[in-house]
């Protein structure tokens, strides 16, 4: 994870705290009658809660029962088991968005000991003046590069500092492809596992530049202003990459894994959450891009960092169980254990495999091993500004959704027409849907 100093600094623009001392973890849950059921939103981090889970029930007497969703069926899957008599304890709202659906089910956390652990007030998550869930991990993305391969080509990372920059280099590199033996994108796969990549993280930059020329940190009616400067590194992507615009449709996340791992491609979108798989690289061949879309000022830019992952305590399971789940809460973000696993990369956890390496937005958290946040933070302490997570802002899945089907309609067939059919799921459907929730 991030570097203790570095982490306040580029968090402190952007984001929460302020959490819990008291607990104990634990020693006081050994007293609870209690249970706890976390509801874990992370598919790549379902071993080490697994692991994590059984240690502190052998710890305390405490079961703990963790349950993941499939990967983009997080909200599905906590409808159905919120409609159930064991119902979680402990679950996640991806912000004021996901928050708005849940605040009923939000335990109020004010006074609660992980408060005063937190080392951001920005992480707390607020409705009115209650407090209905607290940030649990801080993180970054951009453009994860292979060194060696960009050196093949005749470039560094000094060459790109703009889009026109990336563009003149991707766009060589394609020309090229052939006797390079590389493409310069992975394939932007927009099956479930992996279209989150474009129709959120990538979406944020549209919004992110339109909020900051705005003044604003939300909108009921987004008006689109940079929706060319979507255009323009969607176009990017899809057209010089290891696949024909027409197969993403049937690209995977593990596709794209896979293509950069393997040498096939230089360029691949994703986060600090990503380097597990990445690393057989090495961290010497490993590198990171902010993402630039031509905005005015982007070489003052940063990578994109943020949350959209905030624990609740179901406000309706028994004071019992609620006592239980703060109490592991808790223990997570103080016990020397289970904070190598949350901060720890490689062979962190007790058994020997990999933590889940997050920089955590508490007291504790750790010195990171994974080099993608140490590149991260060496942005800030450069002078760059971090792009600020909006898409928690997003109206809704069914948004995110319908401007996916649109990006990949456009990507088999790039016509005026079809991106026009983006810009009305981007911008028409943001008006209705943020109108649904009122």
């Amino acid at each position: 994870m991030k570097k203790k100093g570095l982490a306040a600094v580029a968090l402190a623009t952007l984001m929460v705290g302020t959490m819990l001392t008291g607990c104990g973890g634990g020693k006081e849950s050994k007293d609870s009658k209690g249970s706890v059921y976390y509801l874990n939103f992370k598919p790549e981090a379902d071993a080490q809660w697994q692991e994590l889970a059984e240690i502190y029930t052998e710890e305390t007497g405490v079961p703990v029962n963790v349950v993941t969703a499939a990967s983009g069926q997080y909200e599905t899957t906590l409808k159905s088991e919120m409609g159930k008599k064991e119902s979680p304890t402990m679950f996640q709202v991806n912000g004021p968005v996901g928050l708005a659906s849940w605040k009923d089910y939000c335990e109020d956390l004010t006074g609660s000991a992980i408060l005063d652990e937190l080392s951001m007030e920005d992480f707390a998550l607020k409705d009115g003046d209650k407090v209905a869930g607290v940030g649990y991990v801080i993180e970054s993305y951009g453009i994860i590069y292979n060194k060696e391969l960009l050196s093949k080509a005749g470039y560094t990372e000094k060459d790109i500092q703009s889009f026109a920059d990336l563009k003149k280099v991707a766009e060589d590199i394609t020309k090229r492809s052939d006797e390079l033996g590389f493409s310069a994108f992975t394939s932007a796969g927009m099956d479930g596992s992996s279209d989150w990549r474009f129709k959120t993280h990538l979406a944020n930059l549209p919004i992110y530049y339109e909020y900051k020329d705005d003044g604003i940190s939300d909108t009921d009616a987004i008006k689109g202003t940079y929706l060319d400067n979507y255009r323009n590194i969607w176009d990017l992507y899809i057209n010089n990459s290891t696949a024909k615009p027409g197969q993403l449709s049937t690209k995977t996340g593990d596709d794209a894994v896979a293509e950069f791992t393997t040498g096939k491609a230089v360029f691949y979108q994703n986060g600090t959450w990503a380097y597990s798989d990445v690393s057989s690289l090495g961290d010497e061949n490993l590198g990171m891009l902010p993402i630039y879309i031509g905005a005015e000022g982007e070489e003052n830019q940063g990578l994109c960092t943020g949350s959209e992952n905030y624990w609740c305590v179901n406000a309706k399971a028994s004071e019992e169980d609620k006592k239980a789940t703060l109490d592991f809460m808790n223990w997570c973000v103080t016990n020397e254990t289970a904070l190598k696993a949350m901060c720890g990369s490689a062979k962190a956890m007790p058994s020997g495999a990999d933590g889940m390496g997050f920089v955590i937005p508490f007291k504790k958290n750790l010195d990171s091993d994974n080099l993608l946040v140490n590149i991260a933070n060496q942005y800030v302490a450069d002078g760059k500004t971090p792009v600020s997570w909006n898409f928690t802002t997003m109206p809704s899945e069914q948004w995110k959704n319908d401007l996916g089907s649109a990006l990949t309609t456009y990507a088999a067939d790039q016509t005026d027409a079809n991106w026009e059919k983006v810009e009305k799921a981007f911008v028409d459907n943001w008006a209705k849907e943020k109108a649904a929730t009122k």
